[in-house]
C-alpha cells in the first residue's frame, strides 16, 4: 500500500493494528452488508474485550454472531438483539455489555462522529430509559435529548465497487449502515467484490470518497439470506 493505492492482498494486512479493547464501529444489517470476510478474520486472530458499534450482532452463527462464541465482544452498541440466541443469552446474564440505542439515533452517532460533531441533540428517546443520565434541554416547546456521537479505533465495512483510491459504490439495501461506518473508523478498512482502476467509477456513483477509507481488501461472500419463506408448489397453483 503506497501513496493514494489503498489495496492490500491480504486480511492480516487489513486488520494490521487491531488489539485488544478497541472499538470497532461496523458496518451492515443483519446479514445483509456485513464485512464478514473481516469479522472471520478477528474470530481467528482472537482479539478479545472489544466494544462494537453496530446495528445488530449478526445470527447466533454468521456475522458478528460468531465473536460471541469465545467471548470477544466486552460491549455491544446496537439497536437490536436480532435473530442471536448467544446475544440475548449474554445480555440476560451480565456477560455481555449492552448499550441499545435508536436505529436513527446510532446511525446519526456515526455521521456526526466523522464529521466531528461532538454531540448533537435529539427528541428520540425522550421520557425513556434511553434519556437517563443525559442532558435535557427544550426547543420550540419541545423536549431533546443530548447524545454523544461516536468513533472507533477501526470502522469495517462492506461495499460492492472501488477504485483503488478508496472511493465505494454499495450495492442496494447492502448500503445501510456502511457509508455511516465509513467515516467514523480511524482507521477504515473495507473489503469489496470487486477493484476498479482509478477513473472508472463516475463521479456521481460514488457514495463514500476515498478521504475516508484506508485500506481496501477483494473479499469471496456467502451473502446468505437471514429469514427465507418459501411457498410450496401446490400453493402457487
Amino acid at each position: 500500500m503506497a501513496g493514494l493505492n489503498k489495496v492490500v492482498s491480504s486480511y492480516t494486512e487489513a486488520l494490521a493494528g487491531l488489539e485488544d479493547g478497541m472499538t470497532l464501529i461496523v458496518g451492515g444489517f443483519g446479514l445483509c452488508g456485513i464485512p464478514e470476510n473481516l469479522i472471520r478474520e478477528i474470530k481467528l486472530r482472537g482479539t478479545r474485550q472489544l466494544t462494537v458499534v453496530s446495528n445488530n450482532c449478526g445470527t447466533t452463527e454468521h456475522g458478528l454472531g460468531i465473536l460471541l462464541h469465545g467471548r470477544q465482544i466486552k460491549k455491544m452498541i446496537a439497536s437490536y438483539v436480532g435473530e442471536n440466541a448467544n446475544f440475548e443469552a449474554q445480555m440476560m446474564s451480565g456477560e455481555l455489555e449492552v448499550e441499545l440505542t435508536p436505529q436513527g439515533t446510532l446511525a446519526e452517532k456515526m455521521r456526526a462522529g466523522g464529521a466531528g460533531i461532538p454531540a448533537f441533540y435529539t427528541a428520540t428517546g425522550y421520557g425513556t430509559e434511553v434519556a437517563t443520565g443525559k442532558e435535557v434541554k427544550q426547543f420550540n416547546g419541545r423536549h431533546y435529548i443530548l447524545e454523544e456521537s461516536i468513533r472507533g479505533d477501526f470502522a469495517l465495512v462492506k461495499a460492492w465497487k472501488a477504485d483503488s483510491y478508496g472511493n465505494l459504490v454499495f450495492r442496494k439495501t447492502a448500503r445501510n449502515f456502511n457509508p455511516l461506518a465509513a467515516m467514523a473508523g480511524k482507521i477504515t478498512v473495507v473489503e469489496v467484490e470487486q477493484i476498479v482502476p482509478p477513473g472508472a467509477l463516475d463521479p456521481d456513483e460514488i457514495h463514500t470518497p476515498g478521504i475516508y477509507v484506508d485500506r481496501v481488501i477483494v473479499g469471496q461472500f456467502e451473502k446468505r439470506i437471514e429469514q427465507l419463506t418459501t411457498r410450496s408448489a401446490a400453493a402457487q397453483v
